[in-house]
């Protein structure tokens, strides 16, 4: 595999990855050519950062997975970045707005992660046989329990997010936080990200907006956070494929987030309080 070159800023660097749902059951196909993150972390290793996975059972409730995660953010002193992908990304604003969790982050970035929900999970989980049935896939793919499948519906999410907005406010003005959306269409979609033209398009009849096949753009983006919006399919952002180029948006926001951070004020960051729930 060859790498980017390496970014010299990460090294010695701590960074932790958190995976969308069934993320460790993708990345166990990497042996047959599957890429999940796989190629960010290994170029993550190559840069000398102390890069790894937090293991979560990526279909349990997020709140179940935020708690695994503030302990992994928690094990040690120096603030680490953290990188996150669709359901992770939900897990891990929730384990940050857990009490001095914050403090041990330096920075977090969330792709295409549905902060407010996805129009796919409403419309899977409002028959109870498919939610039943994908509740056994998630048991069958060794990912969870696939209790946290309904924590992906709009309502769920913004009820969540609703009764924290002053949390995450404080969140976003205390600590560096990129959010990357995507956006797939027919007339920029190469290779891989086509596949997923059929259920964007659906999704926009349906009245979602611009998104890349699972999240709507709208839905990927925490108030008060930098925002950047790409033209991308769900998995384009992770995995390597034509058109993709995970390691370089990884290495843009890397760079963004690591800016944003030294220009901080000295106070800016883990000294501030986040107001209760």
């Amino acid at each position: 595999m060859n790498l980017p070159e390496p970014m010299p800023a990460l090294s010695g660097r701590r960074v932790l990855l958190a995976y969308g749902l069934a993320g460790e059951a993708i990345a166990r196909l990497s042996v047959v050519g599957f890429d999940y993150m796989g190629t960010q972390l290994a170029w993550l290793r190559a840069c000398g950062a102390k890069a790894e996975v937090v293991a979560l059972p990526t279909a349990a409730a997020v709140e179940d997975n935020a708690t695994l995660l503030a302990k992994a953010l928690t094990a040690e002193a120096e603030p680490c970045l953290l990188l996150s992908h669709s359901k992770g990304g939900l897990e891990s604003l929730s384990a940050l707005l857990r009490p001095g969790v914050a403090a041990h982050c330096a920075a977090f970035l969330a792709l295409q992660s549905p902060f407010y929900g996805s129009p796919v999970a409403d419309a899977l989980l409002h028959s109870p046989g498919f939610h039943g049935a994908a509740r056994r896939l998630a048991q069958l793919l060794r990912v969870g329990s696939g209790a946290g499948l309904v924590d992906l519906t709009s309502a769920v999410r913004t009820a969540w997010m609703e009764e924290r907005a002053a949390q995450i406010a404080a969140l976003t003005s205390l600590l560096p936080v990129l959010c990357v959306a995507s956006q797939v269409k027919r007339d920029t979609a190469v290779g891989p990200d086509r596949r997923y033209l059929p259920l964007a398009e659906w999704l926009e009849r349906r009245g979602a907006g611009a998104n890349d096949g699972l999240v709507p753009v709208a839905s990927a983006l925490l108030p008060g956070a930098r925002h950047w919006v790409l033209n991308a399919s769900h998995r384009a952002l992770v995995s390597s494929g034509e058109g993709r180029d995970p390691v370089g948006v990884l290495r843009q926001a890397l760079e963004a987030m690591l800016a944003a951070s030294t220009a901080l004020p000295a106070s800016g960051q883990g000294e501030g309080t986040l107001p209760s729930a």
